[in-house]
């Protein structure tokens, strides 16, 4: 049974985040940081299925020359960098037919908002749901055309545009109409629970037969109630793992240079302090010289003129 979800999140250098290492870890590749100089490399990593970017008429850019561009587009410390959207990918289509509508979904939030998308879909976790197919798809935050990074798109930023919710049931519609395409009877809704009309608690419990069902690994409407709702907080896992992870890695960076910062700083003011030093002791022993010659001089006036035979 298809289920829904499409969550729109943001990446942001004040939670210690970056696009460049976002881009890295979704599709698995190695991405040097330009600004700062770090390296993100995870193609180590498995689980990456597919990887594309969907962009603008005309513009063209490689995954690492792309998010460094985003990167040096933004002045602030706490910079809004690249915007995320994850969805899920209904277990029922064919990995091609998945593929289809995760770059279509791209495609249709690149027309809307003249960003650049770029497209991961990442295989279910080996300790997760076996259904847990889903897509990560990082945007610019700005506009993209052949001359550059334009505008912020602050639409999905503020609630009260509605384009977060036009986003959800963009997702919705592309679904079921995949869904539809590929003879299946399935559809998600992008509504609540509650504006849907259905009233059923968030999970079920099994009860005696059930269980049983279960356990004998034949599927129960209960147990797959259960496993559609467990299926948002699998998606989460890893990918809240690695950035945890990596802003833990962003504050110890920050920190190993506020250290060398301080130590630099140390160093200048110990030189500056031995250049005075050395300063007051050429000084002195210029006022000692000085001192010494009035001293001879006076010691010569005293003396008188010479008288001669």
């Amino acid at each position: 049974m298809a289920i829904y979800h499409c969550s729109v999140k943001t990446i942001s250098r004040s939670a210690g985040r970056s696009a460049t290492g976002a881009a890295a870890y979704r599709a698995g590749e190695r991405i040097e940081d330009q600004r700062t100089g770090e390296v993100y490399d995870y193609t180590r990593r498995s689980g990456v299925e597919h990887t594309e970017l969907v962009m603008p008429k005309d513009v063209i850019l490689e995954r690492e020359q792309l998010w460094n561009a985003a990167e040096a587009s933004e002045n602030r410390k706490n910079s809004t960098v690249a915007r995320e959207y994850e969805v899920a990918l209904p277990e029922e289509l064919a990995p091609e037919q998945r593929k289809a509508l995760a770059v279509a979904f791209a495609q249709h939030l690149t027309d809307r908002y003249g960003v650049v998308a770029d497209v991961a879909i990442h295989a279910p976790g080996r300790e997760g749901d076996s259904r847990n197919h889903h897509a990560h798809i990082l945007t610019t935050t700005r506009t993209v055309t052949v001359e550059g990074f334009g505008v912020k798109t602050r639409a999905l930023d503020d609630k009260k545009t509605g384009e977060v919710e036009h986003v959800r049931q963009a997702w919705a519609t592309l679904t079921n109409q995949a869904l539809e395409q590929a003879g299946h009877e399935s559809r998600i809704d992008h509504r609540s629970l509650q504006n849907q009309g259905v009233d059923r608690e968030p999970t079920a419990h099994l009860g005696p037969a059930a269980t049983a069902m279960e356990r004998r690994r034949e599927r129960s409407e209960r147990g797959d109630l259960n496993r559609d709702q467990a299926v948002d907080r699998a998606m989460r896992v890893d990918l809240d793992e690695a950035e945890r992870v990596q802003t833990g890695a962003a504050r110890m960076r920050e920190q190993a240079r506020e250290w060398r910062k301080g130590q630099e700083q140390a160093r200048q003011q110990a030189l500056v302090a031995e250049k005075v030093k050395q300063q007051e002791q050429e000084r002195l022993e210029a006022e000692r010289k000085a001192q010494e010659k009035a001293e001879r001089q006076e010691q010569h006036k005293s003396r008188g003129p010479s008288l001669g035979r």
